[in-house]
């Protein structure tokens, strides 16, 4: 150590030997960081005084001074009494320059976050929940057309946000890419507000039993809206959950304790947008005008920009570092280039960096493992005795062919979410029938309230509801009694809450099978009206709309949670793009579900789904979901007990865990607490 140096020390490295209030650690003339994160010092010369306010608070900096020993310790408990509270974790402003903690970043800035997202959800619901209607009233086309429309454009809109995470990971940042995508996602707005007030845009109506095909011209504008937003989308979405969750501090215990509730209460806010949406404008669709029913999220979208910039001074941001995919190709391709080279014994000859690079970077670095150890040969250096350079050239071994195992070590962690990634594609197809399927099941039954008459959209309302009351149960009494019993901060594991939602899903699709048997009976004793409405009550779909509620509170919650909590710190936004890309396959994998089984059935007689829901076999169709729901619970319950979750998340929970009562000091090896 130099004199007169300050050496920054991520709380992560930081042991039980800190952990202390009012400990005195004596150090000889060079101050180390010893194995298990500890500080580590003999029994000479100077001392350090280290404080702690709470029960934890770890050493942030360690001021040399004469002869190298250690002469000042700033601590935790010392920052936030002064000015100088930096945000340890890397956090920049726009200019990339440290940013304070007690200036930027916490709730307040997360305010102006989750405000965005309630109108955004808002605009894009107040499009997507009743989108299957407009195609079958207004653009003339069939059920099976439209649903296939409906999940095509909603499978895009959930694939698109793959780009915007590589952007923002590798160049233009999270901030700039979520700006750049947004004013694509209002231009979108505002070309599908124009294809339905424009009169040269909008299609004919039918004259009586005649229903012309909406023009090339129409269809084109109508379309073009919607794929702008699309495109949109994918530059807001992957960014604005994982910008929100960068305004709190890792590498602080109580900021880490805040993050646990985060996207929680942001999936309460979406509901909250998604309520208005399925309420007030799918009513204003209905019953005043397509032209209201678009210009109002159209503003809504307006203003929940502007509300974004004027939080800019108050945000923290995280520089790119790198695309995540060219890590992942290069980390791949090295293993295969020096497939037949043999893995050393001992995994420390593996290529890796000082500690000092990652801790500059306020980065994790990640010990070599035996799972994929194919990958491991991406790290080996050839000639370990020789310097790298020297060792590639005389090998005629290119300079990508050397990676780290930190960079192995990433993408092994990403390959290991992909079969996870896998059995979320057959929930979200189920989730893809509330939009869908359900609203036209709503069509076809009587909606009158008195002298009011509920749009069929209406019922994603009740979705939303079961949505909120489940999440704000689940975060304020489940989580607090599961957490006394497990010792886990999050009350259950993410993957366990997961799976209780696939199980409730199953439950869902067997229950609404049945119900659809049931309307499907009465239809055949009962004659429709002219719309084909039958004197049967809406109320009769409200148990598979609660309970679709129900298991998506459990389901989509921990989806997106999990993928951002194991990918790699480096990855953050892919791995919030791959939560996304479920929905999207899952949407995708709905329209050829459908397809597939209106062609199979239709060879055999009439089709399962026609366009007159009172003479098909809709009851057919949502029991094969359910047993397709079934096998993918299976397949998920295999993968999910063989996981191992990311040993550095399992760290800095443990540091939230100390705060709840247990001892303090962050682990030194993995706890199994995630």
């Amino acid at each position: 150590m130099m004199e007169g140096k300050t050496y920054l020390v991520p709380q992560a490295e930081i042991g039980p030997a800190a952990s202390q209030y009012g400990r005195r650690i004596e150090a000889e003339d060079q101050a180390e960081i010893g194995g298990g994160g500890h500080v580590r010092g003999g029994g000479g010369g100077g001392s350090i005084d280290v404080e702690m306010a709470a029960a934890f608070s770890g050493v942030e900096a360690v001021e040399v001074g004469q002869r190298g020993r250690p002469s000042h310790c700033i601590c935790s408990a010392d920052m936030e009494n002064g000015d100088g509270e930096y945000a340890q974790d890397g956090s920049v402003d726009l200019r990339g320059n440290p940013v304070l903690r007690s200036k930027r970043g916490g709730w307040t800035a997360c305010t102006f976050i989750v405000v965005y997202e309630l109108f955004e959800r808002m605009a894009y619901y107040g499009i997507a929940s009743n989108l299957v209607m407009y195609m079958t009233r207004n653009l003339h086309q069939g059920i099976v057309e439209a649903s296939n429309n409906v999940t095509n454009w909603s499978g895009t809109v959930f694939l698109t946000p793959l780009i915007g995470a590589v952007v923002a990971d590798a160049y233009l940042g999270r901030y700039w890419t979520f700006v750049a995508g947004s004013a694509i996602y209002l231009m979108g707005m505002i070309l599908l507000t124009l294809s339905v007030t424009v009169p040269a845009l909008k299609p004919l109506p039918c004259d009586g039993t005649a229903c012309p095909r909406a023009t090339a011209l129409e269809l084109g504008v109508y379309f073009g809206g919607l794929y702008t937003i699309a495109l949109g989308h994918g530059g807001t979405k992957p960014n604005i959950s994982t910008i929100g969750a960068d305004q709190f501090d890792d590498f602080d215990p109580v900021e880490k304790l805040h993050k646990l509730s985060f996207f929680n209460w942001w999936m309460f806010t979406i509901f909250l947008g998604i309520l208005f949406s399925t309420t007030v404008l799918v009513y204003l669709q209905d019953n005043v005008s397509w032209s209201v029913g678009y210009g109002i999220p159209t503003l809504g979208l307006l203003v929940s920009i502007v509300i974004f910039l004027a939080g800019t001074p108050l945000y923290r941001h995280k520089k790119p570092q790198g695309s995540p995919l060219t890590s992942m190709g290069k980390v791949v391709a090295a293993a295969v280039w020096k497939h037949k080279v043999e893995l050393p014994v001992d995994a420390k000859q593996l290529h890796e960096l000082e500690l000092e690079h990652y801790t500059s970077r306020k980065r994790f670095r990640m010990d070599a493992t035996d799972s994929m150890r194919f990958l491991n040969k991406a790290a080996v250096k050839v000639n370990p005795g020789k310097d790298d350079d020297d060792d590639r050239e005389s090998r005629g071994l290119p300079p990508w062919t050397l990676c780290t195992v930190t960079q192995v070590e990433e993408t092994k962690q990403m390959a290991k979410l992909v079969p996870l990634l896998l059995t979320m594609f057959v929930p979200c197809t189920l989730f893809a029938q509330a939009g869908t399927l359900f609203v036209k099941q709503a069509a076809t039954l009587d909606r009158r309230f008195g002298g009011f008459q509920a749009p069929p959209a209406s019922l994603g309302a009740v979705v939303v509801l079961a949505m909120l009351i489940c999440v704000a149960l689940y975060d304020r009494v489940f989580v607090p009694v599961a957490r006394r019993r497990t010792r886990n901060p999050r009350g259950i594991t993410l993957l366990q809450r997961i799976g209780a939602g696939l199980l409730l899903q199953v439950v869902t699709m067997a229950v609404t099978a049945a119900i659809e048997n049931h309307r499907l009976g009465f239809a055949r004793s009962h004659t429709p009206d002219a719309a084909g409405v039958l004197p049967l009550t809406i109320f009769l779909l409200l148990p598979q709309f609660v309970l679709m509620g129900a298991s998506d509170a459990l389901l989509l919650v921990g989806q997106i949670e999990f993928f951002y909590d194991q990918a790699p710190e480096s990855m953050k936004s892919l791995g919030t793009a791959l939560s996304l890309t479920a929905y999207g396959a899952g949407n995708i994998l709905s329209s050829a579900v459908l397809s597939l089984v209106v062609r199979v059935t239709g060879k055999w007689g009439t089709p399962w789904v026609t366009n007159n829901l009172n003479a098909s076999r809709l009851d057919y169709y949502y029991a094969l979901l359910a047993v397709l729901a079934a096998a993918n619970l299976s397949v998920y319950l295999a993968l999910s007990a063989r996981y191992r979750y990311r040993a550095e998340s399992r760290e800095t929970i443990g540091i939230a865990m100390d705060l709840q009562g247990g001892p303090a000091g962050v682990h030194s090896k993995p706890a199994s607490v995630t």
